[in-house]
């Protein structure tokens, strides 16, 4: 009787990078508020390590594919947690030379380590779990932990500057930096000695890549592309927006004497925290639901919670629980608005998952090549949130809600493709 192969510590390593990913993206956002502060830059600037971090997307996606499939999935691994080590070492020397620029090339490179482990992690969780439902389960249990790992990060990032933001310096960031580096270092030694099941194409040594004409005949790919560049910039922007929003001194949300730091940063981590809660119930649920029914039912949600946002002034305000500096944490004051939007990431939370399942069904051989064009979109969640904040220099306060038209149009997109898009057109 054949002996059944037992995939469960590549299941957990993969896993394991899915939550670093999340880890060192999300340090990104809190990094700007300090760059702001630190340099004296102007808001749109302080974005940059973000766009810079989406941006190596773009250039390294498809790239990324044809090293998947020429050199499979652990040696890929291996280069993509080295990549992300030097990177991270790069953004902390930042602090040492004091350099914003030093900074920007870190988060460029560290992009570069994001992409290809993107790029390893969501078609190997796939392949592991049978495709299907299974292998959406399994994407939404990793996309899990991912969500765990970025609300930590802003949470830990909060409690590492006690003297609050507008005084923060790059070393401040420090312990959470040596920690990822040590975590990589960590990753690659479990990764050099675990048996990694790869692709059949990497057993041909001399083998060429898949053309990427052959794999742009597949219309519910090519529309599943554009629908994870949108997620990607709906996911980033919802909290994004919503922390400048709650902390700018000029929206007057908190009386004196609560820190708007603290508060915007504590409620911008729910809607991670939110999106960790979601994806578990997905990966639960994730065997009995069809992907497509999934995201059909959050991109209709997210839709109604982002519309009613917008149109509520934010004059109307409920309590709701974060961190206020030293006061500890307790109930705040703060817009309906922000609640709403907050409650968005129970909806984003298995978007990305339904997406990636239902682009890559059907697809066989070119799945490699085709989680390389994804990871090159998912620059999208530094180009959207940017034409966010665009509206919101050219509108002023006001333009806060008013950019959120932005993410309802994504998520019109979303719901499209979950309807109609992502439905094979060839076989």
């Amino acid at each position: 009787m054949e002996k059944k192969t037992s995939y469960a510590i590549p299941i957990v390593v993969m896993i394991l990078l899915f939550g670093m990913i999340s880890f060192v993206t999300n340090l990104a956002s809190p990094m700007g508020d300090i760059l702001k502060n630190q340099f004296s830059i102007p808001n749109w600037q302080g974005t940059l390590g973000v766009f810079a971090n989406f941006i190596a997307y773009a250039i390294m996606g498809v790239p990324a594919g044809n090293m998947l499939g020429r050199l499979g999935y652990k040696r890929t691994a291996l280069i993509a947690v080295t990549v992300g080590f030097v990177g991270v070492g790069i953004q902390a020397l930042a602090g040492v030379a004091a350099s914003f620029g030093v900074y920007l090339a870190g988060a460029f490179i560290a992009g570069f380590s994001m992409c290809l482990l993107n790029t390893v992690v969501n078609p190997m969780l796939n392949r592991l779990g049978g495709g299907g439902n299974k292998g959406n389960q399994l994407i939404q249990f990793g996309g899990t932990f991912n969500s765990l790992c970025g609300t930590a990060v802003i949470v830990i990032t909060g409690l590492l500057i006690p003297q609050g933001i507008k005084n923060a310096t790059i070393g401040n960031a420090y312990p959470l930096m040596f920690a990822a580096m040590a975590i990589f270092a960590l990753a690659f030694v479990v990764i050099l000695f675990t048996r990694i099941p790869e692709p059949e194409q990497v057993a041909q040594k001399d083998a060429e890549p898949l053309p990427l004409k052959g794999l742009l005949q597949y219309r519910h790919f090519i529309l599943g592309a554009l629908a994870i560049f949108i997620y990607v910039g709906v996911e980033v922007g919802t909290p994004n927006i919503l922390n400048k929003w709650l902390q700018n001194p000029d929206a007057g949300f908190f009386p004196e004497g609560v820190s708007a730091e603290a508060v915007a940063g504590s409620v911008t981590a729910f809607y991670w925290l939110l999106m960790l809660v979601g994806r578990l119930i997905g990966g639960i649920v994730g065997s009995k639901v069809s992907p497509r029914a999934m995201l059909a039912a959050v991109g209709m949600l997210a839709i109604v919670l982002v519309g009613v946002a917008i149109f509520t002034p934010a004059s109307v305000m409920v309590s709701f629980p974060g961190f206020n500096g030293a006061q500890g944490f307790g109930m705040n004051l703060i817009p309906l608005s922000a609640a709403l939007l907050v409650c968005v990431g129970l909806c984003t939370s298995v978007m990305w998952g339904g997406i990636f399942n239902l682009a890559v069904e059907g697809l066989g051989r070119y799945t490699e090549r085709a989680s390389g064009l994804f990871m090159a979109l998912v620059c999208g969640g530094g180009v959207l949130p940017l034409l966010q904040n665009g509206i919101v220099d050219i509108m002023g306060i006001s333009g806060y809600q008013a950019s959120y038209w932005v993410v309802v149009a994504g998520f019109a997109y979303i719901l499209f493709y979950a309807l109609w898009g992502s439905k094979p057109a060839n076989k």
